[in-house]
C-alpha cells in the first residue's frame, strides 16, 4: 500500500532513532543495561518527567504494561481500566499471564476516558471471596480513541484510588502525542502515578518501551522479574539508543506534534468536505469516522489501510512519517466514496 493509516506502528523508525542505533553500535559496551547509552537515555526520560524514578527498557508495550501491572496487583486481585484499553482488548490476557492470574475489570466512559462515577462505583463494591477485588487503576494517555485526559480529569480518577491505598499505572504508548497536545508530562508523578510505560515504538523507535517506576519500592528485584519474563536485553544499548536519539533531538515531541497536525488536517477535511462524521473528538493522532461497511470496504479496495474499531467506527492513525500529500489523497478518496 502506498499510504498506511492503519496504525502508527506501520511507520519505520524515525531518522533520529535509527541514527542513534548506528552511532551507538560503534565499539563495545557493558551488557544487560549497564552501559552508558542506557544511563543517558534514562536520565533524559527523568528530565522530561521532572521526577526521580527507576527505569528499565523492554522489548514491547504489552510486556511493559503487563509487568507493570504485576507489580501493582497480586494474582488474586484485579486492575480497573477502561473497557477499550489496550490491556483489555489487545494483549491476549498478557496481564494475567505475567501477573499469574491478575484480573481486569473494564469500566465505561466516553471516547476512551474512564467515567469517574463508574470508577467510584467499582471502588465502593463490597469485597467478597468469590471474585478478584481491585488493587490498581490503569489509565491510557492518550486514550485508545485519540482523546487526551486533562490534569484535572486524571486527578478526579487517581485521588479516590489513592485514598483506597491502590496503585496507579499509566499506559503511555502514545504519551508523546498527549504531550504534543499540551499535556504536561511533569504532572504524571505529581498526580500519583506509580508506574508509567513511556512509549517509544509509536513515537519512532523500534520496538522499545520504557518502564518508569516512580515508586522505587516497585523496583525491588525488577531485574529478576524482567529476566524471567524474557525482557532483559543482553545488548541493552540497542533498546535505549532509539530513546536517546529521539529525546536528544526533540524528535520524540516533534514527530508527535506532526502526527497530531496531520490528524487534525484529516479530521477537518472529513468534516468540511465529505458526507461522513467524526465519532470522537480529535485531540491526538487518531481520527475515528462513522462509515458504512460498504464504504469502508471500498476504501480498503482502493489500497488505503484503515480498520474498523471496537465501537464500529473506522480508525485512521497518523504518525511522524505521515505526509500532507497522503492526507490530501486520502481525503480525495473519501470524497469519491
Amino acid at each position: 500500500m502506498r499510504y498506511d493509516f492503519g496504525s502508527d506502528n506501520t511507520a519505520g523508525m524515525a531518522p533520529a532513532a535509527l541514527d542513534a542505533i548506528v552511532r551507538e553500535n560503534d565499539g563495545f559496551a557493558r551488557a544487560y543495561g549497564a552501559d552508558d547509552v542506557t544511563a543517558r537515555a534514562a536520565d533524559l526520560i527523568r528530565e522530561r518527567l521532572d521526577a526521580d524514578a527507576d527505569i528499565r527498557f523492554v522489548f514491547s508495550g504489552t510486556a511493559a504494561n503487563s509487568v507493570a501491572l504485576a507489580m501493582l496487583a497480586w494474582p488474586h486481585e484485579a486492575v480497573l481500566a477502561h473497557h477499550a484499553a489496550h490491556i483489555c482488548t489487545d494483549e491476549t490476557g498478557a496481564p494475567g499471564f505475567f501477573g499469574s492470574g491478575v484480573g481486569l475489570v473494564g469500566l465505561p466512559g466516553f471516547s476512551g476516558k474512564i467515567d469517574p462515577m463508574a470508577l467510584r462505583e467499582a471502588l465502593a463494591e463490597p469485597e467478597v471471596g468469590h471474585r478478584q477485588p481491585p488493587a490498581a487503576l490503569s489509565l491510557t494517555q492518550s486514550t485508545e480513541y485519540g482523546t487526551v485526559y486533562t490534569e484535572e480529569e486524571l486527578r478526579h480518577l487517581i485521588e479516590p484510588v489513592k485514598l483506597k491505598g491502590y496503585g496507579v499505572h499509566m499506559d503511555g504508548a502514545r504519551l508523546a502525542n498527549a504531550a504534543a497536545a499540551g499535556f504536561d508530562l511533569k504532572q504524571i508523578a505529581r498526580l500519583g502515578v506509580d508506574v508509567l510505560v513511556f512509549g517509544g515504538a509509536k513515537a519512532g523507535a523500534n520496538c522499545a518501551e520504557a518502564i518508569v517506576m516512580f515508586d522505587k519500592s516497585l523496583a525491588r528485584r525488577v531485574d529478576n522479574r524482567l529476566k524471567q519474563a524474557g525482557q532483559t536485553a543482553s545488548k541493552g544499548r540497542f533498546l535505549a539508543a532509539p530513546f536517546l536519539g529521539l529525546l536528544e533531538s526533540n524528535a520524540w515531541e516533534d514527530g508527535a506534534a506532526h502526527a497530531n497536525l496531520m490528524a487534525r488536517r484529516l479530521a477537518d477535511g472529513i468534516e468540511g468536505g465529505s458526507s461522513f462524521v467524526l465519532a470522537h473528538p480529535v485531540e491526538a493522532n487518531a481520527v475515528f469516522v462513522r462509515m458504512p461497511p460498504a464504504a469502508h470496504a471500498r476504501l480498503n479496495a482502493l489500497g488505503w489501510a484503515c480498520y474498523r474499531f471496537d465501537d464500529g467506527s473506522v480508525r485512521f492513525v497518523c504518525s511522524w512519517a505521515t505526509q500532507e500529500e497522503a492526507v490530501d489523497d486520502l481525503l480525495a478518496a473519501i470524497r469519491g466514496l
